[in-house]
């Protein structure tokens, strides 16, 4: 009786057909949602990314588009047109404007991580290229790059050394001074935990002006370490952070126009 009554009501019921119906009207201050994925896209969709591609804006505005690529070098060459795994990362990355303040526009890698095969295919992608490099040291920026750096280091055989802000190491630690855009900041390494002639790969989730990564690189070097690359999800090129690399090469999976 009441299941019938159910399918009644229902039945009467104006349908609601699309999630925009809870939307309100675009405004001049919401970002424009489009799908970087195309339903002819080779790339399967996983449950997640199809919520992705179904809900309020997630991975774009109107002056910012996630495109998935990889980069080995200053030339920037392109080999992500053979793996489709990094149009899947970057349809699960999503960008919060106006966050941590007004005019930014954040890329945000916790929806990522939601995604169990984009995360999977995150750490994969790190560690095919990386596996056969002889790298024995994986230094992680604080700190995301805590994220991504420990389960590189055990898939490739290497050790994880963090390098945070200062005063979160107990202990002697090794400092480096780097510039912002208004002051310094400072890295901070534990003493010890790098030896000379060890080959390191520097980790973290974005490069946006390089301080961080280039902090990381003098760190490394200070103690007579090796740095073989750095290696991050997503580059912001128009603010050229891997100038401030020198000639340390970049790796990338994801580039944000």
């Amino acid at each position: 009786m009441f299941a019938s009554t159910l399918v009644n009501l229902m039945a009467s019921a104006p349908l609601i057909r699309s999630f925009s119906a809870f939307r309100s009207a675009p405004s001049p201050f919401r970002p424009t949602f489009t799908p970087l994925l195309r339903t002819n896209s080779p790339c399967p969709l996983t449950n997640h990314t199809r919520l992705l591609l179904s809900s309020p804006p997630l991975l774009t505005s109107s002056n910012t588009r996630l495109l998935s690529s990889m980069a080995s070098s200053a030339d920037q060459e392109v080999v992500s047109d053979k793996d489709c795994r990094t149009a899947t990362i970057a349809s699960t990355i999503r960008v919060i404007p106006d966050f941590p303040k007004p005019g930014i526009l954040f890329q945000d890698i916790t929806t990522l991580l939601l995604d169990v095969k984009a995360f999977k295919d995150t750490i994969d992608l790190f560690v095919e290229r990386y596996k056969d490099k002889d790298i024995s040291v994986i230094a992680g920026i604080e700190a995301r790059g805590f994220i991504f750096g420990p389960p590189i280091a055990l898939a490739i055989g290497a050790k994880f050394v963090p390098i945070r802000k200062p005063k979160k190491l107990p202990g002697e630690v090794i400092s480096e001074e780097y510039s912002l855009e208004y002051g310094s900041d400072i890295m901070e390494m534990h003493v010890g935990a790098v030896q000379p002639g060890e080959r390191a790969l520097v980790i973290d989730d974005l490069i946006a002006t390089g301080g961080t990564l280039a902090a990381a690189i003098r760190l490394l070097e200070r103690v007579g370490a090796e740095v073989v690359e750095c290696a991050c999800v997503i580059e912001l090129p128009e603010l050229q952070g891997r100038k401030r690399l020198g000639d340390k090469p970049l790796f990338i999976l994801v580039s944000a126009v």
